[in-house]
């Protein structure tokens, strides 16, 4: 990927000065994984930063004996910096939704990066604030109703993931029940109750084939939550 397609598909970047972007690229490594392929190992934090070029994944907290959901991140976004920057161990693994390709970029590179790109120093603190600002809103709408807070879950992914098909039709890689009813704060058996009226009323598609949501009427799943 050369430097302009880099700015374009992550923000991280659209103000980094031209020489350090390039020296950055030639150490970044491509890599893709088909779908729940385990992107990254709980005990490989901390050795790069990882930028979503297509694909989705779900970022995992790991237990003794179950794992739960809790994040799903997409193309033009990253994850492993966090551990890169403050070296502290994670009880977590990240693990492919769709079929994902991303370019990998040693720590080390990474830091330098950052130290010697100001701009690029500052654009990274203000991604991770909004990111600070969305889990805020997260634990907001855990003092909702159930079935708002499904739709709301449901919602952000198709904001966030969705892209037009030729035929103009706003799809994404499917969400698990067991991902929205991590990210929702719900049972399993409460998002299906819910997932099978937005499906029967034809607002959401699921298309088993590619594993991919159809969105049939966005409008009418925004109107669920308005005001809440």
């Amino acid at each position: 990927m050369n430097t302009a397609g880099f700015r374009q598909r992550f923000p991280l970047f659209d103000a980094a000065a031209e020489p350090n972007l390039e020296a950055l690229l030639t150490a970044a490594v491509e890599r893709d994984y088909p779908a729940e392929r385990a992107v990254l190992m709980e005990d490989a934090w901390g050795n790069a930063v990882y930028f979503i070029v297509e694909g989705l994944v779900r970022v995992r907290l790991l237990r003794k004996e179950s794992a739960s959901t809790l994040a799903v991140l997409g193309r033009g976004e990253f994850f492993g910096e966090m551990a890169v920057l403050d070296e502290s161990p994670r009880s977590t693994d990240v693990v492919a939704i769709a079929p994902v390709k991303l370019l990998t970029i040693p720590a080390k590179n990474f830091v330098d990066f950052l130290m010697g790109d100001a701009k690029a120093h500052y654009r990274m603190l203000q991604l991770m604030v909004r990111r600070l600002r969305k889990a805020n809103q997260r634990s907001q709408w855990r003092q909702a109703p159930v079935g708002t807070r499904i739709v709301r879950t449901v919602l952000d992914a198709v904001d966030s993931y969705g892209e037009k098909d030729g035929s103009g039709t706003l799809t994404l890689p499917e969400l698990s029940l067991a991902d929205i009813a991590d990210l929702a704060a719900v049972t399993v058996e409460e998002v299906k109750k819910v997932m099978a009226v937005i499906q029967d009323k034809g607002w959401l598609q699921r298309d088993a084939a590619t594993r991919q949501w159809r969105v049939g009427d966005r409008a009418r799943l925004a109107k669920l939550v308005e005001g809440s």
